[in-house]
């Protein structure tokens, strides 16, 4: 299986290519652009079959070993076997298995309509981003090993990919862990579970802005090459395809486990903000996965919700990035986009680099196919099965309030705003599946003023705002930043 920018050059594309094991450790591409396959995976209607009653550990080397192919299949397996068990995604609630890894809960079904949750927030920080962070925290190790290496890896998190990294890094040998947030702009416990960790090998920066100024950041220095090389710098953030492929698989899960037959389909609504998520969906719908909608789910910051509506997308400056009560979507420029606009536009590599060039310098490209637009592709956006909707705060409060009295749960802020979107696209025959963002626990601000009591909390987490927090405040200057990183490497 090899790998391509989706910004390589035409010319250079062919040489360029790269195997999974070039591209784990990394992010961007040398060019600026993000690495896809150079060719989807395809999989049949006998391998849907029979991996309908396999272990979730066990479908994701199945899915894993079509992508990393140069790996060998013992490795792989054993490493999807240390990952994927019942120890490690134990935060298990009333009516789910553990066993399981993934449960799904149907919520309603009625007149042919079927509403289903895919619980993702089992694992060790209560969110979905442990579903891929455990198993590349397994796959950095390996990797660094076989090559007696280091790793500092350099991401930024608007509330969950920080902790869920910083857990899966914690004490794993030749690699430090360097993460940006947004200062006071993440939950109470979001905040006091990544800042209260006192690894040494693990540092969180608050950066005075939003989540978008501390993602640039991250690009700035993965795009100086000649500092990214001396200190040996990664990335845990979408960006990095082994974490968006790892992501594939829970939507292969879901589908297996809420249909009988592959002449089923099924839709997914998945919370958007980076496109890091949904990306993996439109991954699995690629290589043949009767999927027959992908939703985007918004917030407030409904970039990716204008788009799929207009075919314009315009990010938004930091001024104008609403703080929400879903705070992890409030993202206005959304990284991974580019590899499906790759898709979109024929993976046109020029094209895909011109349009992204025009985001840099203009703030975003419109492929209506109006007078004065950049393309017509948005045209094209329905053969790919998307649709989008937007939630706002008072639809969360409303949503929590209304699954709690229905179906005796309670869900977060982000969960709310895909049930939200998920029953304004429900269709007949076509199960619909909400992709589960994180436990409530972790929003509990919000679940007290919708509900009036506090979330239930799992063992362990009961009082994990009044830990101790090591943290430094920095202003968003990336010379600074690779100042400090430099004097924490020692390389």
């Amino acid at each position: 299986m090899q790998y391509v920018s989706t910004r390589a050059a035409a010319s250079a594309a062919a040489s360029s290519s790269q195997q999974f094991s070039d591209i784990l450790l990394g992010g961007l591409a040398a060019d600026g652009g993000l690495f896809l396959p150079a060719d989807y995976p395809q999989v049949t209607g006998a391998e849907l079959d029979a991996w309908r009653q396999l272990s979730y550990a066990d479908l994701a080397f199945e899915i894993l070993k079509k992508f990393a192919t140069d790996i060998p299949e013992a490795d792989l397996r054993a490493l999807t076997a240390k990952t994927y068990t019942k120890e490690v995604y134990k935060n298990v609630r009333a009516g789910e298995k553990a066993s399981q890894i993934t449960p799904l809960r149907v919520l309603e079904e009625e007149g042919g309509k079927k509403l289903v949750l895919q619980a993702l927030s089992n694992g060790p920080t209560l969110a979905f981003k442990d579903m891929a962070m455990q198993l590349l925290g397994n796959l950095f190790e390996y990797a660094l090993a076989k090559q007696s290496a280091q790793l500092n890896i350099f991401g930024a998190t608007s509330g969950d990919t920080g902790s869920a990294a910083e857990y899966a890094m914690r004490g794993k040998k030749g690699i430090r862990v360097f993460m940006l947030s947004p200062h006071k702009k993440m939950s109470a416990f979001q905040t006091a579970q990544m800042f209260s960790l006192q690894d040494p090998n693990i540092f969180n920066i608050a950066i005075e802005g939003v989540f978008d100024d501390a993602q640039d950041m991250v690009k700035a220095v993965s795009n100086d090459l000649e500092f990214k090389a001396k200190q040996k710098i990664g990335t845990v953030n979408s960006i990095n395809w082994a974490r968006v492929v790892a992501q594939v698989v829970y939507y292969f899960r879901g589908y297996l486990a809420a249909t009988t037959s592959n002449e089923q389909k099924v839709s997914f609504t998945v919370p958007s903000g980076n496109f890091g998520n949904i990306c993996a969906g439109h991954i699995a719908r690629m290589m043949g996965l009767p999927i027959s909608k992908l939703v985007a789910a918004t917030n407030e910051n409904d970039v990716l919700d204008e788009f799929f509506r207009t075919g314009v997308y315009r990010v938004r400056k930091s001024a104008e990035t609403y703080h929400t009560s879903s705070p992890s979507m409030d993202i206005s420029k959304a990284s991974n986009f580019e590899r499906f606009i790759y898709d979109l536009v024929g993976r046109d590599s020029e094209r895909t680099r011109a349009l992204f060039h025009k985001v840099e310098t203009q703030g975003g490209f419109d492929l209506s196919g109006k007078p004065g637009s950049d393309g017509d592709e948005f045209k094209l956006v329905a053969k790919y099965g998307f649709k989008s909707g937007k939630s706002t705060h008072e639809d969360r409060l409303n949503t929590i309030r209304d699954v709690a009295d229905d179906y005796g749960i309670v869900i977060d802020t982000h969960t709310a705003d895909g049930i939200k979107v998920a029953k304004e696209n429900l269709e007949n025959g076509v199960t619909m599946i909400v992709l589960e963002t994180a436990l409530a626990a972790k929003f509990n601000e919000t679940i007290l003023d919708a509900l009036g009591e506090d979330a239930e909390r799992p063992e362990g987490f009961e009082n994990i705002e009044d830990l101790p927090q090591k943290f430094v405040v920095m202003k968003p200057d990336v010379e600074v930043m690779k100042a400090y990183i430099a004097a924490n490497t020692g390389l």
